[in-house]
């Protein structure tokens, strides 16, 4: 290797540097750090990095050895970065698989292959297109669709880089330098025109919209591969690249402090800016290592933490999901300090035990002083194998034939016979199964309406010989129109056909001809809405009075056969947390009780045909969100929508009775 070359590909400490202000940046970020909006943004560090070492070891390999071994480099990649992840797909199915509701679980096995794959993000991008899929929790493994991109890169561009230099024209390492520059400006573009207000997951996920993070670090490593001959960098060329490493950390430092992964302008240059400052500053201590900026990244905490900061990023987020605030009863900095003490404890541990030794070829910390040095490798050649070999038959074995717990089936609720047909004085309101048209002897007919919420309760009920039991609630809609809503903290809108919801809400009544219309709704109107430009939600005044009205009008359709309304409460939740372990602001009990206020005040208009019946009280009997009643029984799968046992163990039979109740004019049994 020339002189020149060995010094741009040497070792610099303040690289491991650059890798650990990246990874701080992403913990920061997942641990709801407000004032680190965009430490997200340290993946495209990971990647800027990623793709000029790559590069420049590549060059490095061809300028001594005259060729690049294709398959050496893959097997260095793979030692490198296979065997943690294997740990962490095993780890992380065995932790969820007892946690996650059955949609998320079964996601989570093919979430667990596409990581192995090394096409996670993709995955994460296709994940499925049902409404309970759609709107699953953050996957366990989300984070590894980094890692599907850059193996993605491993792959395709070294095979670019020998085809190239396997032609043989002149200038080709100019040649290289256009395409590096050219790939980025085209997958900029992509990420500009893949960009949805709504739906960043395509230009945020794709290998084609975040390669340019990856290719204008190529592009780096290509300036800096200069020939001997030329002789170093003059100090004129060095005090340049410094003023561009100032106004690269300066400009990285900007975005990373206001960027939000949904902001257009992220995806209209931002990414692209963000990604040339960690460039220029990589720039920088490469040709200056002994100026501030070099010293500062060098400092031996940070060379520390980037030396693990693979492990750090790979345990992070399932450690975090893990730990969040339900569990562990903490949130804020307290949350985040025992999160960050359990990752940097795990990744150690990592690092020394599995990393490192099948990286280098050396026995695992702990045997390393009780062998001698010839004994060294047999012993790590005996641990890789064995830990590669449990590894991949692990992950394959627990991914892909894990038991998915199926819900049990339970007997048929016995519900109380019907009173004989009452003599009906003139002007009474007869019981809904004696209305004109309806015969003797027919089963009351109970149609459940409302969001998903609603559709897990009635889609769940167990078989009823005694009942007939219709299900017209639409999975993703509730009552509310108003378009611009705001959910899980981010901007979006509703689903499509939501605006129409009270023509579906007429056609399952003209269907069905419901005895008792069951209305519950438990989502949609806990969010904030638009109204004249302001955000409001249930409990402002304004926004009350909207749905005031939608209710009135969803009121008077499910009656407008003659069925009695069963109205009920919606039970508190807990579908997610802020990244800081508090909630976010649909899932606050204030909200919930706003609403239900909004019912009890609907039912006083109409008490002789609508009657409240208190769900929250019987799914939250201590008058706060829970996962389990009755001494341990699950009753809800995500933090919102029940299980199959919930509804049939403990709702079916304390509901189903109340409702024949209701539908046949006999009193309703009590709490």
């Amino acid at each position: 290797m020339s002189n020149s070359a060995a010094r741009v590909y040497a070792y610099r400490p303040a690289l491991d540097g650059v890798r650990a202000l990246a990874v701080i940046g992403v913990l920061l970020f997942h641990g709801g750090i407000a004032a680190l909006p965009g430490g997200f943004l340290g993946v495209d560090a990971f990647f800027v990095l990623s793709g000029f070492l790559i590069t420049s070891l590549l060059l490095a390999e061809r300028d001594l050895r005259g060729r690049i071994r294709l398959g050496a480099f893959w097997l260095r990649r793979a030692r490198r970065l296979l065997p943690a992840l294997l740990m962490v797909l095993i780890a992380t199915v065995l932790a969820y698989r007892t946690i996650l509701p059955t949609v998320e679980l079964n996601l989570l096995r093919l979430d667990a292959l596409a990581a192995l794959g090394y096409v996670a993000n993709w995955r994460m991008i296709y994940r499925g297109d049902d409404y309970f899929t759609q709107t699953a929790g953050p996957s366990p493994l989300q984070h590894t669709w980094s890692l599907g991109i850059e193996e993605q890169f491993y792959v395709v561009w070294p095979l670019l880089i020998v085809g190239l230099f396997a032609i043989g024209f002149r200038h080709r390492r100019r040649v290289l330098l256009g395409l590096c520059v050219g790939g980025a400006a085209l997958s900029a573009l992509a990420g500009a025109l893949l960009y949805q207000p709504n739906d960043v997951n395509r230009a945020y996920f794709g290998t084609d919209s975040r390669a340019q993070a990856l290719l204008i670090g190529c592009a780096l490593a290509v300036l800096l591969a200069r020939p001997a001959r030329r002789g170093p960098w003059s100090p004129a060329i060095q005090d340049v690249v410094a003023v561009l490493g100032v106004l690269g950390l300066g400009t990285v430092a900007l975005i990373w402090l206001t960027a939000d992964g949904g902001d257009a302008w992220l995806y209209r240059g931002g990414l692209t800016a963000a990604a040339i400052g960690v460039a220029a500053i990589i720039a920088h201590t490469v040709l200056s290592p002994d100026d501030p900026i070099g010293r500062a990244l060098a400092l031996r905490p940070l060379v520390w933490i980037g030396r693990i900061s693979y492990g750090l990023y790979l345990w992070h987020w399932p450690i975090f999901g893990l730990l969040n605030s339900q569990r562990t009863g903490l949130d804020g900095p307290a949350l985040l300090t025992v999160r960050l003490a359990v990752t940097l404890a795990v990744s150690v541990v990592s690092y020394w035990l599995i990393e490192q030794p099948i990286r280098t070829g050396e026995a695992p910390w702990p045997l390393k002083p009780a062998l001698p040095r010839r004994e060294q490798m047999p012993t790590i050649t005996a641990w890789t194998s064995g830990v590669a070999a449990f590894a991949v038959t692990g992950v394959l074995v627990v991914a892909a034939t894990a038991p998915v717990p199926r819900p049990s089936v339970d007997p048929i609720i016995a519900l109380p016979g019907a009173p004989p047909t009452p003599s009906v004085s003139e002007g009474a309101t007869p019981a809904p199964i004696n209305r004109p048209g309806r015969r003797p002897g027919d089963k009351p007919r109970i149609a459940f309406f409302g969001d998903s919420v609603s559709w897990s309760l009635g889609f769940y009920l167990p078989p009823q010989r005694q009942l007939s039991v219709t299900v017209r609630s639409v999975q993703g809609c509730g009552i509310a129109r108003l378009p611009d809503l705001l959910q899980l903290g981010d901007g979006g809108t509703n689903y499509p056909g939501c605006t129409e919801w009270d023509t579906r809400w007429r056609k399952g009544v003209a269907l069905d001809d419901p005895d008792v219309a069951v209305v519950l709704l438990d989502r949609w109107e806990l969010m904030d809405r638009n109204i004249d430009g302001v955000y409001r939600h249930v409990g402002d005044p304004i926004y009350d009075e909207y749905l005031i009205a939608e209710l009135s009008l969803a009121l008077s359709i499910v009656k407008s056969r003659g069925a009695h309304v069963a109205l009920l409460t919606a039970p508190y939740t807990r579908r997610a947390e802020r990244y800081d372990g508090t909630l976010y602001d649909e899932d606050k009990p204030e909200r919930v009780d706003a609403w239900n206020r909004l019912l009890y005040l609907a039912q006083a208009q109409d008490p002789e045909r609508i009657t409240i019946i208190d769900l929250n009280a019987r799914v939250c009997p201590d008058g706060k969100f829970t996962w389990t009643v009755d001494g341990g029984l699950q009753i809800r799968s995500d933090g919102l929508h029940f299980t199959t046992d919930g509804v049939r163990k403990w709702i079916a039979p304390w509901l189903l009775p109340k409702l024949a109740a209701l539908a046949v004019g006999a009193p309703m049994p009590p709490n």
